[in-house]
C-alpha cells in the first residue's frame, strides 16, 4: 500500500499542487513571523550585549511614585567604593532643538543626553566625534537626516527655561535600541552642558566600571549596601539582558500579532484540504474499491489516505519553511527601506522555528485529511464496476438544522447580550464570543445555503450568458457540501476584511460629529509634550495674545495638571472663556467652588454618578471635598477628566500655565487669515504647536485608514489562500466532470461557451463567499462599535463593500482561468473514453 500510495503521487503530482500551494503559504507566513522577530531579537542582544559589556556595575531608580532620585552625593558614595575604578552618572532630559523655520522640532521635546567620556562611554557615534567642549553637541543621525542637519551646522536649542542655546555639531549618533530616543530624537552634550540644560540635579543612573580583578557580582553587593538598599544595583550583563528585554517587548507584541494573522491563514488552508481531499477521494472511488478486490483491508485505505496526506504536508511544510526565510528578509528590506534601523543578525531560522513550521504543517494537512480518509474507508469493492463516480447527494438532515438552530440562538442570545451591556471589553468580547458562536451556525448550515444563494448570485449571468450561465448556476449547487467547504474559505476573509471596514468607518463618522458638535474649535494651541515633565504648558499671556486680535473669537485656554481624587491619581484641571461642555448626565447650572465636572470615562473608573461626593487631595488647600455636577463626553473633548472652577484652581494647585488653548475664528474670516493671526500670536513661543480642527480629524482618519490598510494587507494571504481553494475544487470538478463537458460538448455546446459556463460557475462561488462574509462583517460591525462606544453614528462604507464584492467575484473568474482553459482544450473523443 505504502508503495502504490507513493506511486500515485509520483504519476498525479498535479493534482495536489494548488493543495501544496496553500500549506506552503500558511506555514511560509508563520515562519516568516518567527523569522523575522528572532533575527530582529538576536540583534537585539548582540547590540546590547555589545553596549552593556563596558559596564561592570549599574545603578537605577526603583520604579513608583515615592522611588528615590540618585543625586551627586549617591555618585560620591558609589565612587569611593572599594573595587570601583570609575562611575559616571547618566544625565537626561528635556531640552527642545529649533528647526530650521525657528519652531521647535516634532510634537514631543527632544532629549537631552550626557555623552560619557572614557571607558564608560556606550555612545554610538557614525560620524564625526563626541563633544568635549561646552559649544559642542551630537544629534541623533535620524533626527539630522529628516531635518536637514549635517556635522560642522549651528543649531539652536532651549534649555529647561526656554532661553535659547547655540552649540556645533561636531558629529551623529546611533540611540540605538532606545525606543524612547527614537520617538524623541537626541541631542548629546557633555555631562556639565547637559546638567545645565536639563535643569536636573539627579541622575537617571549611574554606570560603574569594576577595577581589575574585581568580580562585577562582589561589586554589587558592595555598591547596594553603600547605597542602603535605596536602588537597582545589577552587573552590566544583568543591565543589558533588562534593555534587551525591554525593547524586546515591541518584538513580542509583533509576534503574537502577525502569528494570530498566520493562524487564520492555515485555518483557510486546513479548509482549502479539507475539501482537496474528499473530491479526490470521491474521484478515486473505483481505484480504492479495486484495491478492496485486491485484498486490501479498510486500515490499509485509511492509511493510504493519511499517508498522502503526510507526504503532501511535509513537502509543502519544507517549502513554507524556505518561503518563510524569503518573507523574513523581505520584511527586513521592508523595514530598512522606510528608514528603520532594524537590527539583524543571520536569516536561518531557529530550530523552534523549523519544527513549529514542520508540526503545524503537517498537523493541519494530517487532520484535515482525517475525514476523506474515513470516507475512502467506506468505498465497497462493488464499485470498481462501475463506469463513473456516483455523484454525491445531500439531504439536509434533522440533527444538522438542530444543531445550527442552537448555535444560531446562542449567538445571537452572546452578541445582543454583549450589545446591551455596558460598552467596554467585557462587551467586546462577549459580542466577538457571539460572532464565533454564529459563524459555526453559519458553517453547519452553509450546504443548505449554497442553493439558495447560487440561484441569488447566479440570476444576473444566468439571464446575461443564457444556457452557459444556467448550467453554471444549477453547477454551484449541484454538490452543496464542496461549495459550501469551498466558499466559507473566502467568508472567513471577506468578514473579516468587512467587519473592520464598518469598525473604522463607524469611528471615523461618530467622533467627526461629536468633534463638530460638542466642540467646535477651528485651531488647538499645545505646547511641546515632555516626557520628563508630562504636558507642556503655554504661557498665561498667549491667551490674552489671542484674545485681542480681531479675526479670532471664543479663546478658551485650559491648565491640566496630575491631582488625587479620592485616592487614584487623575488628569484635574479647569478653563477659562466662553465654554460651556455638554452634560451627559447631571447639569452644567450653577457649576461653581465646591463641585466638579467629571468625564464620563473617568466617573466609570471611580463609580460615581451626579451628585457623588469625591475628594481632592490637593497640594495648596489640603482635602477638600466636591459635588459631581455633571458628566460630560470626555472621548471628544479636550479636557481634563476632572474639571474644577477656575475661580478655586489657582487655590488648590498654584499658579501655572495654560496647557492648550481652543480657538474659534469669526464668523466670516478666511482660515488662511485666520491661522495666520494664531501664528503670529504664537510667534514668541517657538514650542507651541498649532492644531486645526481639520487636521484633528484628518489625523483620526488617517490613523483608522492605516489600520485599515494593514488588517487587510495581513488577511490578503488568507483570501489569496481561500482563492487557491476556488481554483482548486474547480480544476479536480473539471476533471470529475470531464465526461459530462464532452457529453455537453458533442450535444453542440460550444468551446467558448463551455469557457464561459466555467468561469461563472467560479464567479457565483466567489459571490456566494462574499455575499455571506459582507452580511456577517456589517452585522457584527455594528455589533462590535456599539460595545465599544455608546451612541455610535453606525456607518456602512457602501463603496468599499461593494469593491470587495466585486474583488471577489473578479478572483473567483481568475480562479477559473486555468481550469476552464483545460477542459476547452480536451478533445471530446478523449473525454467521453475517459474513466
Amino acid at each position: 500500500m505504502i508503495k502504490t500510495t507513493l506511486a500515485g503521487l509520483r504519476t498525479h503530482k498535479l493534482r495536489l499542487l494548488l493543495t501544496s500551494l496553500a500549506i506552503t503559504l500558511g506555514v511560509g507566513f508563520i515562519a516568516g513571523t518567527f523569522v523575522l522577530t528572532d533575527t530582529l531579537r538576536t540583534g537585539l542582544d548582540q547590540r546590547m550585549a555589545a553596549s552593556a559589556s563596558k559596564v561592570d556595575v549599574a545603578v537605577r531608580q526603583k520604579s513608583g511614585e515615592n522611588a528615590g532620585k540618585l543625586r551627586p552625593a549617591d555618585l560620591a558614595k558609589v565612587t569611593g567604593v572599594t573595587g570601583v575604578a570609575e562611575a559616571q552618572g547618566l544625565v537626561r532630559g528635556d531640552a527642545a532643538l529649533l528647526g530650521k523655520d525657528g519652531r521647535a522640532v516634532g510634537d514631543t521635546a527632544t532629549a537631552a543626553v550626557s555623552v560619557t567620556p572614557g571607558r564608560l562611554d556606550r555612545t554610538t557615534i557614525t560620524k564625526g566625534v563626541a563633544p568635549v567642549r561646552d559649544g559642542e553637541a551630537i544629534l541623533d543621525k535620524d533626527t539630522a537626516r529628516t531635518r536637514g542637519f549635517a556635522v560642522g551646522d549651528t543649531v539652536t536649542v532651549l534649555d529647561h527655561k526656554d532661553v535659547r542655546h547655540r552649540f556645533r555639531l561636531v558629529g551623529l549618533f546611533d540611540v540605538g535600541l532606545d525606543q524612547s530616543l527614537a520617538f524623541t530624537g537626541a541631542l548629546g552634550y557633555t555631562p556639565e552642558v547637559t546638567r545645565a540644560m536639563t535643569g536636573r540635579p539627579d541622575f537617571t543612573g549611574i554606570d560603574v566600571a569594576a577595577a581589575p580583578g574585581t568580580d562585577p557580582g562582589t561589586l554589587v553587593t558592595s555598591v547596594s549596601a553603600a547605597l542602603g538598599g535605596r536602588f537597582q544595583v545589577m552587573t552590566g550583563e544583568e543591565l543589558g539582558k533588562r534593555l534587551a528585554a525591554q525593547a524586546g517587548a515591541d518584538t513580542e507584541v509583533i509576534m503574537l500579532g502577525l502569528l494570530m494573522f498566520g493562524l487564520i491563514a492555515m485555518l483557510v488552508a486546513a479548509l482549502v484540504i479539507y475539501n482537496t481531499f474528499n473530491i479526490l477521494v470521491a474521484q478515486r472511488a473505483r481505484e480504492m474499491a479495486l484495491l478492496r478486490c485486491v485484498g486490501a483491508t479498510r486500515r490499509q485505505v485509511f492509511g493510504s489516505v493519511l499517508l498522502e496526506s503526510v507526504v503532501v504536508g511535509l513537502v509543502s511544510s519544507g517549502l513554507g519553511l524556505l518561503a518563510g526565510v524569503g518573507l523574513g528578509a523581505g520584511a527586513l528590506a521592508l523595514l530598512r527601506a522606510f528608514g528603520q534601523d532594524v537590527p539583524s543578525a543571520g536569516l536561518w531560522p531557529e530550530p523552534r522555528t523549523i519544527a513549529i513550521a514542520l508540526a503545524i504543517g503537517l498537523l493541519v494537512t494530517v487532520a484535515a485529511a482525517l475525514l476523506p480518509a474515513r470516507t475512502a474507508t467506506r468505498v465497497p469493492p462493488v464499485a470498481a464496476l462501475r463506469t463513473q463516480t456516483d455523484e454525491q447527494t445531500f439531504r439536509a438532515g434533522v440533527l444538522r438544522l438542530v444543531f445550527a438552530g442552537l448555535f444560531l440562538l446562542a449567538g445571537g442570545g452572546v452578541t445582543a447580550l454583549g450589545v446591551t451591556i455596558d460598552p467596554g471589553e467585557a462587551a467586546l468580547f462577549t459580542v466577538m464570543a457571539g460572532g464565533v458562536l454564529t459563524f459555526f451556525a453559519v458553517l453547519i448550515l452553509g450546504p443548505v445555503l449554497v442553493r439558495p444563494l447560487s440561484a441569488v448570485a447566479g440570476w444576473l449571468p444566468a439571464k446575461l450568458a443564457g444556457v452557459p450561465g444556467r448550467l453554471a448556476v444549477t453547477n454551484s449547487g449541484r454538490n452543496p457540501k464542496r461549495s459550501a467547504t469551498t466558499t466559507v474559505a473566502l467568508t472567513i476573509g471577506v468578514t473579516l476584511v468587512t467587519l473592520i471596514s464598518v469598525i473604522t468607518a463607524t469611528l471615523g463618522a461618530t467622533f467627526t460629529a461629536r468633534i463638530d458638535e460638542q466642540f467646535p474649535v477651528d485651531f488647538m494651541v499645545t505646547s511641546q509634550y515632555s516626557l520628563a515633565d508630562g504636558a507642556g504648558k503655554l504661557p498665561a499671556s498667549l491667551a490674552g495674545d489671542l484674545r485681542t486680535r480681531p479675526e479670532l473669537t471664543s479663546v478658551v485656554s485650559v491648565k491640566e495638571t496630575e491631582g488625587k481624587v479620592n485616592g487614584d491619581t487623575l488628569s484635574v484641571g479647569t478653563f477659562d472663556g466662553p465654554f460651556q461642555p455638554t452634560a451627559l448626565e447631571g447639569t452644567t447650572r450653577g457649576f461653581a467652588a465646591g463641585s466638579v465636572l467629571l468625564g464620563a470615562r473617568t466617573a466609570k473608573d471611580l463609580a460615581v454618578h451626579p451628585g457623588a461626593t469625591l475628594t481632592l487631595n490637593t497640594p495648596k488647600s489640603g482635602p477638600q471635598q466636591v459635588r459631581v455636577a455633571a458628566l460630560f463626553d470626555d472621548d471628544t473633548m479636550p479636557m481634563p477628566g476632572v474639571i474644577v472652577p477656575a475661580t478655586v484652581f489657582t487655590d488648590y494647585y498654584g499658579p501655572m500655565g495654560d496647557t492648550r488653548v481652543l480657538v474659534g475664528a469669526k464668523d466670516g474670516t478666511d482660515p488662511s487669515t485666520a491661522r495666520r493671526a494664531v501664528e503670529a500670536a504664537t510667534a514668541p513661543h517657538p514650542t507651541a504647536k498649532i492644531l486645526s480642527a481639520a487636521e484633528v480629524k484628518s489625523q483620526f482618519s488617517e490613523a483608522l485608514d492605516m489600520l485599515l490598510m494593514i488588517v487587510t494587507g495581513l488577511l490578503g494571504l488568507a483570501i489569496l489562500i481561500s482563492l487557491l481553494g476556488i481554483a482548486n475544487t474547480l480544476s479536480l470538478s473539471v476533471h470529475e466532470r470531464t465526461r459530462e463537458s464532452a457529453l455537453l460538448r458533442a450535444l453542440g455546446l460550444t468551446r467558448p461557451q463551455l469557457r464561459r459556463m466555467l468561469t461563472l460557475e467560479a464567479l457565483i462561488l466567489g459571490l456566494i463567499g462574499a455575499f455571506v462574509g459582507v452580511t456577517l462583517g456589517v452585522t457584527f460591525g455594528w455589533a462590535a462599535t456599539t460595545s465599544l462606544i455608546s451612541g455610535t453614528l453606525f456607518h456602512i462604507p457602501l463603496p468599499q463593500i461593494l469593491s470587495f464584492i466585486a474583488l471577489s467575484g473578479l478572483a473567483g473568474v481568475l480562479a477559473a482561468a486555468l481550469p476552464a482553459r483545460k477542459a476547452v482544450r480536451t478533445p471530446i473523443t478523449a473525454s467521453l473514453s475517459a474513466d
